[in-house]
């Protein structure tokens, strides 16, 4: 059973996130040879205020 986990930094729409879900099941099905049903996928949005590069938060960029 595939579990996959994405975190973004928030701003993602619901439609958005239903088309990666799809996508990216569908990818694993075909590399895993398994059915969706096998497949979960966790999606996490981060405030941009708890996510930094290069020692800047993204709210500061």
């Amino acid at each position: 059973m595939p579990i996959v986990q994405i975190d973004f930094v928030e701003g993602r729409t619901v439609d958005q996130k239903r088309d990666i879900a799809k996508k990216v099941t569908q990818a694993i099905c075909e590399s895993a040879n398994c059915p969706p049903e096998a497949v979960t996928i966790i999606l996490r949005d981060l405030p941009a205020t708890n996510f930094a590069r290069a020692g800047v938060l993204r709210i500061d960029r």
